[in-house]
């Protein structure tokens, strides 16, 4: 006991410190999570455009400048006017009520009012055996009202009544005296800086034109991004594009590093392509000769030759109709009524049950030859597996789908992604052909994302598959 009464004693103080730093830390690692979420929230909200970001880069720091600049000269400049202004009126009507009740008067005091009317600007009466005036609404807020307010009570030190909101160019102050009470009405200008409107207006329309210049620059330096983007994307649908690099020098490197991997593309496909023809060619040749030799021997026993020689001919189509790929073909205009009209009629005439609908517009922008294959290749799958088979395509906005269905077999949900990949066949779930080579699906997969779309598998109402191509329109 005393063994570990000891242990625990040395270990303690650290124990200790390690709660006093895990407690320290605490706000720390909280704030840190609400300052992740925070930003989270704030870039979830923001614009994911390069152009309205760069606008809203452009234009806050105007707006946060002209915003202090607006309140600097509120909170300094024109509060001050405004109370020296209010100063100067307040000792005018200061020395106007010494005149009145130090010297004398006339009976009406037409002497006061003409002084103040000629010299001060000032329109002043003396109104003999009445009191103030209620005190009316204070206005919410008013720098001249409590400049005036503070003035006159300093200045004059006697009970006052003021009117700043009733005429709009006009304020009507009134002073308690000993015989009355003095009205005084003066222009609003002469206590109030109520020029500082055109400030505000000049500062609003000078940031308005900076802001437009901005914008007008962005524009132009953000097109030469948006067309580099369009002619990669163009590129990737297999769609001829004529792109020249414009604008910034960042702009312009990644301009020619697209063009110079276009062309290593282009070149690394060529290349491709003249290997393949000259395989095709030296095994073409090699199974002619097959066949000729097996034409010219007349003994039962070379059928399963000629039947293999044949299978190994298909095989090799197959092959090279997967390895070439679209071998560099250009894309354009296709009446899609007329090529699915022609696989249909195909499938027909093997003995199949085929309806064909067509939504929307009948046109679109693909390598025809590819294109034909893909779709050829999916009728055919159908048609393989299904006696009955329906061929759906909708052309609604940038996009066209086809539905390919039958009333096959299926495939199960889990061997689905299996079937898109080379040489795979599922005999068991499809009952393939053993003449089959496992490419046709891929074929069609690489052929749909060649044009930027991809082919997906799910179950059909036909009770057997459904093949949906999206491909952009």
């Amino acid at each position: 006991m005393d063994g570990a009464d000891a242990a625990e004693t040395k270990t303690s103080p650290r124990t200790a410190a390690r709660r006093a730093l895990a407690a320290a830390w605490a706000p720390i690692r909280t704030s840190g999570r609400v300052y992740g979420r925070g930003a989270r929230w704030l870039g979830s909200m923001m614009p994911k455009g390069l152009y309205a970001r760069s606008l809203i880069i452009v234009i806050v720091p105007i707006v946060l400048l002209q915003s202090i600049i607006a309140y600097v000269f509120m909170e300094r400049h024109w509060q001050t006017v405004t109370m020296r202004l209010s100063s100067a009126v307040t000792a005018d009507i200061a020395a106007l009520i010494d005149v009145w009740e130090t010297y004398p008067q006339d009976e009406e005091g037409r002497t006061l009012r003409r002084i103040a009317s000629q010299r001060l600007g000032l329109d002043v009466e003396v109104q003999r055996g009445v009191d103030l005036p209620p005190p009316g609404p204070k206005p919410f807020f008013s720098i001249l009202d409590a400049a005036l307010s503070e003035q006159i009570a300093r200045q004059i030190g006697r009970p006052f009544w003021i009117d700043t909101l009733g005429r709009s160019n006009l304020i009507e102050i009134r002073i308690k005296l000993e015989s009355g009470v003095m009205r005084v009405v003066a222009r609003r200008s002469q206590a109030y800086a109520s020029n500082s409107h055109i400030f505000l207006l000049w500062m609003i329309g000078s940031s308005l034109v900076l802001m437009a210049i901005a914008i007008l620059f962005l524009r132009n330096q953000i097109r030469p991004i948006l067309t580099l983007a369009q002619a990669a994307e163009r590129y990737g649908k297999g769609r001829e594009t004529d792109f020249r690099p414009r604008g910034a020098r960042e702009v312009r490197q990644a301009g020619h590093a697209f063009i110079e991997m276009k062309r290593r593309i282009e070149r690394a496909r060529d290349q491709r392509t003249t290997m393949l023809n000259g395989v095709s060619h030296d095994l073409r040749t090699i199974l002619t000769r097959f066949k000729l030799s097996l034409a010219l021997m007349n003994t039962p026993d070379i059928e399963d030759l000629r039947r293999d020689v044949d299978e190994m001919t298909r095989m090799l189509e197959g092959y090279l109709a997967f390895a070439r790929g679209d071998a560099g073909e250009t894309a354009v205009e296709v009446d899609l009524r007329a090529l699915l009209a022609d696989l249909v009629a195909d499938a027909e005439r093997q003995g199949h049950s085929v309806s064909l609908s067509i939504e929307g517009d009948a046109t679109i922008i693909v390598r025809p030859d590819a294109f034909r294959r893909m779709l050829f290749n999916l009728v055919s799958n159908a048609a393989r597996h299904g006696d009955t088979i329906a061929v759906t395509a909708i052309h609604e906005g940038r996009w066209l789908t086809l539905h390919v269905d039958d009333d096959g077999p299926g495939i199960p949900e889990a061997l689905r992604d299996e079937v898109f990949k080379p040489f795979v066949r599922l005999d068991e779930a499809r009952n393939q052909d053993e003449g089959g080579s496992g490419l046709g699906l891929p074929i069609a997969r690489d052929v749909a994302r060649a044009h930027g779309g991809d082919i997906a598998l799910e179950d059909g109402p036909l009770g057997g598959l459904r093949a949906t191509v999206r491909l952009p329109g």
